[in-house]
């Protein structure tokens, strides 16, 4: 009975579910992690307990440096879909819906799912590797001895500049986004600016942005929140870093598109 099982253990068939089992433990480990540091990082934002200092600085961090990335991806993404729709919509004499198409795509999805991830890129992957560091080096415990709540201290100013800074960065993106999509219709079909905008404003609603900006509050704190929480679990010195840093942009990246997809079904289905 024993050989059996020894025999039964070195086969790919125990090796492949084990494996499985190991993935789903590690996952439902890592999703109450961020749950209960989720919970507990509300707790102080409900309170008030908050460092305006630190949440500024992070403000800062979380929106005007990731500006000019989320800009140039926002933008680059609709040159692309613009070029491609623009003159086959005119040619099939559908121009007067370019307009429409293109801000909604823009304003439903392009601009708050590119802008969350070039957010993602440069600002999670930057929270993560940072508290990870922190974690490694034994600088979470040094502040932990100083009686000081490290969830408050390092979640609470991150996550709460994620839920302010998001909008306003995706509302401008989305806007870049239509402009750039406008001009690109223009170049490659001689479709006219009126045109286009006379047809945005007939498509776009009152929800539709609404939506996004709530989409955009959601996306922020839940970036902030994975990437604190990923780096805030590192263990194992400079390797442990790297892979709290690949966890949280993994894991962000997947929370974003589950999210969206709630969204489209709550509000559009």
């Amino acid at each position: 009975m024993n050989g059996l099982r020894r025999y039964y253990r070195q086969s790919a068939t125990y090796k492949i579910f084990s494996g499985v089992l190991s993935e789903l433990n590690r996952f439902l480990e890592t999703l109450g992690k961020i749950s209960l540091d989720g919970i507990e990082t509300a707790k102080f934002i409900i309170k008030g307990q908050i460092d305006k200092k630190e949440l500024i600085e992070q403000c800062y961090r979380f929106g005007v440096t990731s500006l000019p990335i989320t800009l140039s991806i926002v933008g680059m993404t609709s040159i692309i879909v613009a070029s491609q729709v623009a003159l086959e919509m005119v040619k099939q004499g559908g121009g007067n819906f370019v307009g429409l198409l293109m801000t909604i795509l823009i304003v439903r999805e392009v601009g708050v799912i590119m802008s969350g991830f070039a957010i993602i890129s440069m600002i999670g992957s930057s929270l993560a590797s940072e508290i990870a560091t922190m974690r490694v080096t034994e600088q979470i415990d040094a502040i932990e001895v100083l009686k000081v709540n490290p969830i408050r201290y390092l979640f609470v100013p991150r996550v709460l500049s994620g839920i302010i800074m998001m909008p306003p960065v995706v509302a401008l993106a989305s806007a870049a986004g239509v402009i750039a999509g406008a001009v690109t219709a223009n170049l490659t079909s001689e479709l006219g600016y009126r045109a286009f905008f006379d047809s945005a404003w007939l498509g776009i609603y009152m929800k539709d942005l609404g939506v996004c900006m709530l989409k955009a509050v959601v996306f922020g704190a839940v970036i902030a929140l994975i990437s604190c929480s990923c780096g805030y679990s590192a263990k194992g010195g400079a390797k442990g870093v790297g892979e709290a840093t690949t966890k949280a942009v993994v894991w962000s990246f997947v929370a974003i598109v589950i999210w969206d997809m709630f969204f489209a079904i709550a509000f559009f289905f």
